[in-house]
Parts: C-alpha cells; sequence; structure tokens
C-alpha cells in the first residue's frame, strides 16, 4: 500500500500504521478513508494529500 503526505505540514499517512486516534484503523489504504478525514498534525482535508514518493 502506498503512502501520503500532508501537501501542508509534511505529515505522512502510512497505511500499515492507520490513524487510530483519527479512527482510522492500521491497515487501512488511503482511497478506503472517508473523504471528511482530516490531517491529525494540522487539519487539512484528505484532498490536500499527494502520493508520498520520497
Amino acid at each position: 500500500m502506498k503512502k501520503y503526505r500532508c501537501i501542508i505540514c509534511g505529515y505522512v499517512y502510512d497505511p500499515v500504521e492507520g490513524d487510530p486516534d483519527g479512527g482510522i484503523a492500521p491497515g487501512t489504504a488511503f482511497e478506503d478513508i472517508p473523504e471528511d478525514w482530516e490531517c491529525p498534525v494540522c487539519g487539512v482535508r484528505k484532498s490536500d494529500f499527494v502520493e508520498d514518493d520520497w
């Protein structure tokens, strides 16, 4: 599964870890996260993430 990076703050969503505090279980692909999910660091929407190609 691919990782995605917030273009505002640089937070990287790793599907292996998920975002348990945000209600996203480990193993959840980025594509399966609800559209209203927000970055746990800066609060922007899912649409402000890009595929992490670092």
